[in-house]
């Protein structure tokens, strides 16, 4: 058996707790938790999850929210791509 070292660092109350809660959920502890993803990153040889900063800044999700208002707004005339092209060549 391996000999065993601690690790200490410091979180976020409110996280701490919600990951306590959580990995309880699943019958786990914060310690058991944090083995299955170090056991997982060493044997993938990478953090085991897509990290990403993908999220939609104010204007796109402005965009988005205005395209479904636009889409379920019946009185606004829908085009396929075709009718698109005669309507901006006429």
């Amino acid at each position: 058996m391996s000999e065993l070292a601690n690790v200490s660092f410091r979180i976020d109350k409110e996280l701490k707790a919600k990951a306590d809660a959580l990995f309880s959920s699943l019958g786990l502890n914060m310690t058991t938790a944090f083995n299955i993803f170090l056991r997982q990153s060493v044997r993938e040889r990478r953090i085991p999850f897509e990290i990403t900063a993908n999220l939609p800044n104010a204007d796109t999700i402005s965009a988005i929210l205005e395209a479904e208002q636009l889409l379920s707004d019946p009185t606004v005339k829908a085009y396929d791509v075709e009718d698109a092209l005669k309507e901006l060549k006429s």
